[in-house]
């Protein structure tokens, strides 16, 4: 095993210096990326149970770094909107990693360990952690439709498999529905040296029309461009997007568009969104035809449409797919 000392080391060496410099790296392994970034091994969630704070630490490449620290602890543990939210920025040093010093705040890490000094108050030492969505893994109930598990990809158009886990090819499902409850898993890259949109893009469109956004925006304000955004309707609740390279759940109550007898729209579709296990969205009208880039155009008529997964030439995974149609 490697240590953090001596990837330290190697980072400093000229041809992993010239590799970093590589602003078209990217890993859609955990192991590899632990194994060939230094970075990788700090990024993440930093927290201690009954702590006033957590720290989330995002990798910038080139051993460069954003932390966030945030008063009450991490978003679904404590932190909420209005809640405090520092931002710093540091890089590796000798000893681990080293934050710039705020007006109030003062963080450093070493080995799995963030050290969080409060000027004029009590220090904390907060671990790293790596959280797991509680739905992660769900088994279809009785009456689901399993759109994706791993066998095949005959339910979808353009489907592409690797390693087991459905690609984002921009794919449609064969099977249409109308109210439904919907499970999915999705893994988005670790591209530390991207930025926006361009770090880890997908996203998945409900009737082929509406998108809740799939983006590696670990850490970052949670808007509707982002990871739980209703793509252009609304932004999440909280930023629950987890760090790259962990697969993460969504689970969607979708309730469709309501129509009389002379096919008059009378109520838009509305959706209820958890990210990873938390309530994101709440009965979230969708008040326009679509969404930004979907594949489902013109105005709404009553019938079962599609779930579409994007491609926006990022290597986005998928697995665990299922939907139970609502009664």
């Amino acid at each position: 095993m490697i240590t953090k000392t001596l990837f330290t080391l190697i980072l400093l060496s000229p041809a992993l210096q010239a590799a970093d410099d590589n602003k078209q790296s990217t890993w859609i392994d955990p192991q590899k990326a632990s194994q060939e970034d230094p970075d990788f091994s700090y990024q993440g969630e930093y927290y201690k149970k009954g702590s006033d704070y957590g720290v989330q630490v995002v990798a910038l490449g080139g051993g460069k770094f954003d932390a966030y620290i945030l008063e009450g602890g991490l978003p679904g543990l404590g932190w909420e909107k209005g809640k405090e939210r520092i931002k710093l920025s540091g890089e590796i040093s000798k000893n681990g990693v080293q934050f710039d010093s705020g007006k109030k705040w003062d963080i450093a890490i070493a080995g799995d360990t963030l050290a969080l000094n409060l000027y004029k108050k009590a220090a904390h030492a907060l671990k790293r952690i790596e959280r797991k969505s509680p739905t992660l893994g769900a088994k279809p109930p009785e009456g689901a439709t399993v759109l994706f598990d791993g066998s095949g990809v005959e339910h979808w158009e353009n489907g592409q498999m690797k390693g087991g886990l459905l690609q984002a090819t921009g794919t449609t499902s064969k099977p249409k529905f109308k109210d439904y409850k919907l499970h999915l898993e999705f893994r988005t890259p670790y591209k530390p040296f991207a930025r926006g949109q361009g770090r880890g893009n997908s996203g998945v469109y409900f009737g082929g029309r509406w998108e809740t956004q799939v983006l590696d925006s670990f850490a970052l304000d949670g808007k509707m461009n982002e990871c739980g955004g209703i793509y252009s309707i609304s932004e999440p609740d909280v930023n629950m997007c987890l760090p790259p390279l962990t697969w993460q759940t969504y689970d969607v109550d979708f309730t469709a568009a309501k129509f009389d007898d002379s096919g008059n729209r009378t109520a838009w579709p509305h959706m209820t969104v958890k990210l990873n296990g938390v309530l994101i969205h709440d009965k979230r009208e969708l008040n326009k035809d679509n969404t930004t880039a979907a594949p489902g155009k013109g105005p709404l008529k009553d019938e079962a449409l599609p779930v579409y997964l994007q491609n926006h030439g990022n290597p986005v995974f998928f697995r665990n797919i299922w939907v139970l149609p609502k009664k």
